[in-house]
């Protein structure tokens, strides 16, 4: 019999070679663009779409999986043996995939006895949301029980913070997803708008007038929030931008002690709404793994 299988949405943007060593079982997330329809990550990865999305005039939607996407992966865990099924996603407050998720975790239980299926609000996005997936496929493969799970889940979640810039604010604009950073639509061609998330929504955190120093205001943020002396777990984001996350790199372990780092390419499902050129970081300090509630 074996324990715990983790279960994520393809939102999670986890770096595939993890995604491969903590055996992490993903469910995509829908694209659609007039008539074609792709999985996250499945039909279309990174390369190939953020090449083509530049190109089109009207955005592509995303549709969160159902409960019967769920259940399928559900039914297919338990008849590999797992007992325990933890499912980890995208905030609610964005999409419905959470609640997809826990519903089909309810049918499964019915259907399989003595299954145990736990749905988890990450209330954030990308690699805050991956970092919590990662912490508990790490923390499955050690041994730990579903409460102690859930435990470690709730110590990382009100302390994992994104710092996001882009080029432009017209892909969450045209999404719909840009929440209370609305009104840095009116920024100038030149401001690089930086944003965040507080409780599951997108909030704006400030602008700069170039990339360098909206990286340097990211860097400081980080070192305001996480404090002296205190080590951290970051993933540094991108969509098509991996020269520039590696500036961002560069600065910021220079200044604040990473105890893991890791890059991340959005998945197409995140960068739809973002665009090309995007550029930030997810990262929760280190204390929350030593004392979690």
């Amino acid at each position: 019999m074996k324990d715990i299988a983790v279960v994520c949405d393809s939102s999670a943007s986890i770096p595939e070679n993890i995604v491969e060593e903590l055996k992490i079982h993903i469910v995509p997330i829908y694209i659609h663009h007039g008539d074609k329809v792709w999985r996250d990550l499945i039909d279309i990865k990174q390369d190939e779409f953020y090449r083509w999305l530049p190109t089109v005039e009207k955005l592509p939607t995303t549709a969160y999986p159902g409960p019967d996407d769920f259940l399928q992966v559900f039914e297919k865990l338990a008849s590999e043996g797992y007992k325990n099924i933890y499912s980890i996603h995208i905030t609610s407050k964005s999409s419905g995939t959470f609640q997809a998720a826990k519903m089909a975790g309810e049918m499964a239980e019915e259907k399989i006895a003595g299954l145990r299926v736990q749905a988890f609000d990450t209330l954030n996005v990308a690699m805050c949301h991956g970092w919590m997936v990662i912490e508990a496929a790490r923390a499955a493969e050690e041994g730990a029980g579903m409460d102690d799970i859930t435990a470690l889940l709730e110590s990382i979640l009100p302390k994992a913070e994104m710092i996001q810039t882009a080029d432009t604010l017209k892909y969450l604009h045209m999404g719909g997803r840009i929440g209370n950073a609305a009104h840095l639509m009116g920024s100038i061609l030149n401001i690089k708008p930086l944003i965040g998330m507080h409780d599951g929504v997108i909030v704006p955190l400030g602008r700069e007038r170039s990339r360098k120093k909206a990286y340097e205001a990211m860097v400081n943020m980080v070192e305001k929030s996480v404090g002296a002396g205190r080590k951290i777990k970051v993933a540094y984001l991108h969509a098509a931008a991996l020269d520039q996350v590696e500036i961002i790199r560069s600065i910021l372990e220079k200044r604040v002690e990473c105890a893991e780092s890791v890059v991340a390419e959005l998945s197409p499902a995140l960068g739809v709404h973002s665009g090309p050129g995007t550029t930030g970081i997810c990262y929760f300090p280190l204390s929350a793994l030593e004392n979690p509630v």
